[in-house]
């Protein structure tokens, strides 16, 4: 049986070579001289169509394609975090070192480095029984990860061989296992595992704990699960991107893996040269040493950007299996089906809505799907959390990517042009976005904010939904004409947008905010409006129920208010009561 396949045709990404009979779909293989990476999408008799993760410039007809005998995986072990690989796992620095500037072509399936020495921890001892997912020893990869090394899914044994505490590299056996069939098995410090198929879990748990973001937005209005589901569509300029990087460095997952994917090289440059800097709020460190980056930048070849998304839930479930709680930031799922599109109409394929492949839908249900919060081979509680940002052109949200990722999640936070371009972030639009899990969160906000959240913030909502409506009106005949409880609705509305939906993500303070003092803040501006209201009623004008001083003040309590200490809310609480007790006196 032959294992060398013969190049009969290229087009771009997209090989056809034959002799390929006795290849297997899905197999990873070596594409020409260079020894491209590539994938086998098909097979058809003796033909094989094989889709090259690299640039195909140079390659030529009657090239061998080399059988490798497994499909396309990554090595998934210590030097992951903190580092910036490209769409199938190979790290950019270190081909820097190689080919300074560029990806050169048949560079390889570099990986993980194979030479650095980890200090490892071993915690297990001879004749231990040890199954799936059992932790086996500890490597500190960063001063904010505990790397547990874990025996792979499908692996169970007695312990025959242990090494002992010291440093040593990936490549080095740690332990051997013997089977029920006395086979020896080595584990070491890393799995390796194929990106397409999802990592086993004991069980799926139902999802009730909210991923805190520290955006208001989001923690009150349109909250996201741990292992939930989000969509982040919206037009050039809207601040997908934006919104996604203030998720990645603030939200409470324990590990980020963030996924660039197609977007443009200065864009993930800002993110390479930004995310260094910046320090987790929880630890004081550098949050690069929770974070994985994964850079498939639009000039990178279409194929890797295809696989990218794959590279990145693979690395996420890998740390979800060791019990930690991971979110992924893909950005953008559209660029992704682009490049699907694209290798889609190289291979032939009848287009279905506009121009995208029949399985685009089931492609994005397959992704989203590896999301979950879930009890993990070892009994630890863990999950991974997917939001995804979409760029639909020209911000239509009808377009097939939007609406069938629209489908498979559970919050969807549309952005808005117009809001974006009035300088309101972030640009989510509350009319047109929604949560899913506000019903299923309701318990845990209950058990640790307060019983009257989700009350609240439904009544924001309706007074929000309310002005929208009034704003019809006052366009046509202005606003003077409105009654005074009416022309309230509209203040109020203003103040709920401006002083709490708003945010300011380059202010030292309200670039994170706590949820006990978005609370707070939100309980404040309810007070101002049933205390105004109580003098609407009383017969009190609208023009001196709105009071510019204490309405500004309320609006800047996002800035004037600290963190760690909401005295300034009580005061402002004091001045509302004394300006309309007073007010009151005088309509007695």
């Amino acid at each position: 049986m032959s294992r060398e396949g013969i190049i009969d045709l290229i087009n771009g990404p997209v090989v056809k070579a034959r002799n390929m009979a006795d290849f297997k779909m899905r197999e990873m293989v070596m594409v020409g001289d260079k020894k491209l990476i590539g994938e086998v999408v098909s097979i058809e008799g003796d033909e094989g169509t094989i889709q090259v993760y690299e640039e195909t410039e140079g390659l030529k007809a009657e090239e061998m394609v080399i059988s490798t005998g497994k499909p396309l995986s990554l090595k998934l072990g210590p030097g992951m975090i903190g580092n910036i690989f490209d769409g199938i796992e190979r790290p950019l620095k270190k081909i820097n070192e190689i080919s300074e500037g560029f990806i050169a072509e048949g560079i390889g399936l570099i990986s993980i480095d194979e030479d650095k020495k980890w200090r490892v921890k071993i915690l297990v001892n001879e004749g231990d029984e040890l199954r799936q997912g059992a932790i086996f020893g500890e490597v500190e990869e960063t001063s904010l990860v505990i790397h547990r090394l874990l025996v792979p899914p499908g692996i169970n044994g007695r312990v025959k061989w242990v090494i002992e505490d010291g440093e040593y590299n990936i490549e080095e056996p740690l332990v051997i296992l013997e089977d029920n069939g006395g086979n020896e098995l080595n584990l070491k410090m890393y799995q390796e595992w194929a990106v397409r198929s999802p990592r086993p879990v004991m069980e799926r748990l139902p999802i009730d704990i909210p991923l805190i973001t520290g955006q208001r937005v989001l923690d009150i209005f349109f909250p996201i699960a741990k292992g939930g589901t989000a969509a982040i569509p919206g037009g050039f300029g809207t601040g997908k991107t934006m919104t996604q990087h203030q998720l990645a460095k603030w939200s409470d997952a324990d590990i980020i893996v963030y996924i660039g994917c197609g977007e443009r090289g200065n864009e993930m440059t800002e993110v390479l040269e930004d995310f260094p800097k910046l320090i987790d709020p929880k630890t004081e460190k550098p949050i690069m040493e929770r974070t994985i980056l994964i850079a498939n930048t639009s000039n990178m070849p279409v194929a890797a950007r295809e696989a990218s998304i794959y590279t990145g839930i693979t690395m996420a479930e890998y740390f979800r299996d060791m019990g930690y709680h991971v979110a992924v930031m893909a950005d953008s799922t559209s660029r992704w089906a682009e490049a699907l599109r694209e290798i889609s109409g190289r291979l032939e394929e009848m287009p279905a809505e506009e121009g995208y492949p029949a399985y685009l839908p089931s492609r994005l249900a397959e992704f989203y799907e590896r999301a979950g919060y879930v009890t993990t081979l070892n009994d630890d509680d863990a999950s991974v959390t997917i939001i995804g940002a979409v760029s639909p052109a020209g911000g239509d949200f009808s377009e097939p990517v939007t609406e069938n990722t629209k489908r498979y999640v559970n919050a969807f936070l549309g952005l808005d042009k117009r809001l974006a371009y009035a300088r309101h972030y972030p640009a989510i639009n509350w009319l047109t976005s929604y949560s899913g899990y506000i019903k299923t969160l309701g318990h845990w906000y209950d058990k640790n904010v307060s019983d009257d959240v989700i009350d609240l913030r439904n009544k924001f909502m309706k007074i929000l939904h309310k002005e929208d409506k009034l704003q019809e009106i006052v366009q046509l005949v202005g606003e003077d004409v409105l009654p005074d409880d009416q022309r309230l609705i509209l203040e109020i509305a203003r103040v709920i947008k401006t002083g709490f939906l708003q945010q300011n993500a380059f202010h030292k303070i309200d670039t994170y905010v706590p949820i006990n003092k978005q609370y707070e803040m939100l309980k404040l501006i309810n007070y101002l409006y049933e205390r105004a209201y109580e003098g609407i009623k009383k017969g009190v004008p609208i023009s001196q129920i709105k009071d510019k001083r204490i309405f500004s003040e309320v609006v800047k309590m996002k800035y004037t208010v600290s963190n760690d200490d909401f005295n300034r809310i009580k005061e402002l609480r004091e001045e509302i009561d004394s300006y309309y007790d007073g007010l009151l006196e005088k309509y007695e």
